[in-house]
């Protein structure tokens, strides 16, 4: 959409009224009638991207401080992949039987509530940001950034403006290929719970929760409570691994006591836990009907003569969560290998990136649990807060910075329990697709590594297609990569979602040589 010469220029955010509890800027006063010192006005002090736990977390913290926020995040409500909410027009009575520690979830939604109905922060529902800008810059910093999204089905061109901005877009599921996992009745382990979660479905009656990670403890007591039928839980690693790192664990007995939640469900429900196996094929055509699960050594080998059948009417599987970073390494945010070998955001102790400007919480630093979440989203709201408005909470910010660090550690402990060991290979028989998109098996990529020369996960994509698909290498990313034989690959992408053209074309039509690029269009 375009304006004629006679209309004003739709605003580029929407307007806040004055607060006085907002201190000074450093460049002057900002309010948003007021320009800044290049002549823009409706600028966001902070501009928050996903509003799961570390977002949400950010987002009240910082409006509660009196900065100007905007939370944008693709779902429709609040929560995000961790606190699902079943859809309205199915009237659960409960939903927070389905979550763990809803209070904490409860109590930053009504912040946020009432912050936006006091007109201190702007929520955005349904705008998946797909890629961020810098507008001006001060040296080699940029002083505004243009977060530039797809909003609503109509997939409208939306472009936020803000001083500073905090990523946390979470993290999605890591899923290893192994034979007949194409198989309807074949999901996700957290997939699983989503289904429970926001629809209130089961995946089957009779469902095997394989994989890796504490998640699968989780997911098989949802699901038994729910009224599936849970023959095993299947768990590659052992958990006796844990008792490696005793001090760690001592000094997290909460998680201890979740583990022993969930440890006691299975308990209740009669669910086998098998340790150190895994589901190395599915049977069925039509349906999942069984599945062979087989005993692994220590590098995730499966041994021979020990593969049993399990009937079962559905399989849910998942080793683990990948941080999602697009948005960030597209920015040229400096990253690391995790002890799970995922790769993570690299973040100093108030958890800025390495681009000024750039913050981010949650799983995009590694994959921690929704408390660290919450933890990492309300640190990095106070140090944004005082590094640009000098307001200080230097006492709530060590104590966070402490439980920080302590879930940090338990987190890399649970890393190095549960990561994939370079057996897991061994799985796969040649027709076994790999990538589900591009259908490309295990053989192609095999030969295109042996044969062709290619030894990372860039060139099996450009000689095989993997990765090529409507996922973008989400689902077979880290398949590809341990086939290519590289430890953890980082995805550099320039943008973060499928974007109409219409939207790149406004985009490059509006740049001047010389100029920053100008989005036409509706903008906030």
């Amino acid at each position: 959409m375009t304006t004629s010469p006679s209309e004003p220029e739709p605003p580029e955010f929407p307007e806040f009224p004055d607060h006085p509890e907002l201190p000074d800027h450093p460049d002057g006063p900002v309010h948003p009638d007021h320009p800044d010192q290049a002549g823009h006005s409706g600028i966001a002090d902070l501009a928050v991207v996903g509003a799961g736990p570390a977002g949400l977390a950010a987002t009240v913290t910082a409006a509660g401080l009196g900065l100007r926020v905007a939370l944008l995040d693709a779902g429709e409500r609040p929560g995000g992949q961790f606190y699902r909410h079943p859809a309205p027009g199915l009237r659960a009575r409960r939903p927070e039987a389905l979550h763990h520690n809803w209070r904490a979830f409860a109590d930053r939604e009504r912040r946020l509530r009432a912050q936006e109905a006091a007109g201190r922060l702007q929520y955005l529902p349904a705008h998946h940001v797909w890629t961020v800008l810098p507008e001006q810059t001060l040296g080699a910093r940029a002083s505004v950034w243009r977060l530039h999204a797809v909003a609503g089905p109509d997939e409208r061109a939306v472009t936020v403006r803000a001083r500073a901005v905090l990523l946390a877009t979470g993290a999605f599921e890591r899923q290893l290929p192994f034979p007949g996992w194409t198989v309807p009745g074949v999901v996700g382990a957290g997939g699983a719970q989503a289904m429970l979660k926001s629809g209130l479905v089961l995946p089957g009656r009779r469902v095997v929760v394989a994989g890796s990670g504490p998640l699968l403890l989780a997911v098989a007591g949802s699901l038994a409570s729910a009224g599936a039928r849970i023959p095993a839980v299947v768990e590659a690693a052992a958990y006796a691994a844990y008792m490696r790192r005793l001090p760690v664990l001592v000094r997290n007995p909460g998680k201890l006591a979740e583990g022993g939640l969930h440890s006691g469900a299975l308990l209740r429900h009669g669910v086998r836990l098998l340790t150190r196996h895994a589901v190395t094929a599915v049977h069925g055509t039509a349906r999942v009907e069984a599945v062979t699960v087989a005993r692994l050594d220590r590098s995730w080998r499966p041994l021979p003569g020990t593969g049993r059948t399990i009937p079962c009417d559905a399989v849910a599987v998942g080793h683990g969560l990948v941080p999602q970073l697009e948005l960030a390494t597209g920015l040229g945010c400096a990253t690391r290998t995790m002890s799970d070998r995922t790769t993570a955001l690299q973040l100093d102790n108030e958890q800025r990136t390495s681009v000024p400007g750039i913050w981010s919480a949650g799983e995009t630093g590694g994959i921690g649990g929704a408390e660290l979440a919450l933890a990492e989203g309300e640190l990095a709201a106070l140090a944004i807060a005082s590094a640009a408005h000098g307001i200080r909470r230097p006492g709530r910010i060590a104590a966070l910075a402490r439980l920080r660090d302590r879930l940090r550690a338990f987190a890399d402990v649970m890393g190095t329990v549960h990561r994939p060991g370079p057996g897991w290979t061994a799985w796969l028989d040649d027709a076994t697709a790999v990538c589900r998109c591009e259908e490309v098996p295990a053989g192609l990529i095999r030969e295109a590594v042996g044969d062709l020369g290619a030894c990372d996960a860039r060139t099996v994509k450009l000689l095989t297609r993997a990765g090529m698909g409507w996922c973008q290498g989400r689902m077979c990313g880290p398949a590809v990569a341990a086939l290519a034989g590289e430890e953890a690959a980082v995805d550099r992408r320039p943008l973060s979602c499928p974007v109409p053209l219409s939207h790149l074309a406004e985009l490059a039509d509006s740049a001047d040589p010389g100029e920053p690029a100008q989005p036409r269009g509706p903008a906030y």
